[in-house]
């Protein structure tokens, strides 16, 4: 059952996923996962893996890999994977449309509390041009006991912002996210305008506790004004 979330009321403070919301980032490591764990004996599909891990860390996604499969990543897996991904960050890697446009518009204050490791986070919004429009208030997972779907990166953001979850809003693309919010007792918007996002997703972040969906960053400001 969904947890009951507070009042409606214009938040104070905006906290953003990184990847896939600000970043088009999504696609880009998913290929690269979906490599890197084929080399190690496990397949899986970039459909099956956007769908299980998205939202989540790398080392949890890895915990729950070697669990299931009962197989031992190498040591330098991790390692390898964040090469390479920044070097197609480097090569492809755009921020999400709109996003800029719609910062500038938005007054409240912004954060961002991602599942990515700190340095991943900071160089995918450096290349696209959006760090200083954060830092620093630039929040990591790996700076918290639990990655989401638990709450701590959101209760943690909210502390850094000094204010209380209840008056932070999240925008969210995957499910572990949405709960992660809700867990956090905060209001959660959906989006699903990054290039990773299939067909469905909107239906199961508003199951997972999202109070809308919306596709377009440029509609963020005007969505906000009528909260």
């Amino acid at each position: 059952m969904t947890q009951c979330m507070p009042a409606c009321e214009s938040p104070g403070v905006l906290i953003f996923d990184c990847d896939g919301v600000l970043i088009d980032s999504e696609s880009i490591a998913t290929e690269v996962h979906v490599e890197a764990l084929a080399k190690s004996g496990y397949a899986i599909t970039a459909e099956a893996y956007n769908s299980r891990f998205i939202g989540m860390s790398d080392q949890q996604s890895y915990s729950i890999i070697e669990a299931e499969a009962g197989l031992r990543l190498p040591n330098d897996h991790h390692q390898r994977v964040m090469k390479e991904i920044a070097k197609r960050y480097a090569c492809e890697l755009k921020a999400i449309a709109g996003i800029r446009q719609a910062l500038d518009a938005i007054s409240l204050a912004k954060c961002v509390a991602s599942s990515s490791d700190p340095e991943k986070l900071r160089f995918g919004l450096q290349i696209t041009h959006l760090y200083d429009c954060f830092s620093p208030h630039v929040f990591s997972a790996s700076e918290v006991p639990r990655g989401k779907p638990a709450p701590d990166l959101f209760l943690f953001a909210a502390e850094n912002m000094k204010t209380q979850p209840a008056n932070c809003l999240v925008i969210e693309d995957s499910v572990a996210g949405v709960q992660a919010a809700v867990a956090a007792r905060m209001r959660v918007i959906g989006f699903v305008g990054g290039s990773h996002c299939v067909s469905g997703l909107a239906e199961k972040l508003l199951e997972a506790g999202a109070t809308r969906t919306f596709n377009h960053m440029a509609v963020l400001p005007e969505i906000l004004r009528h909260l």
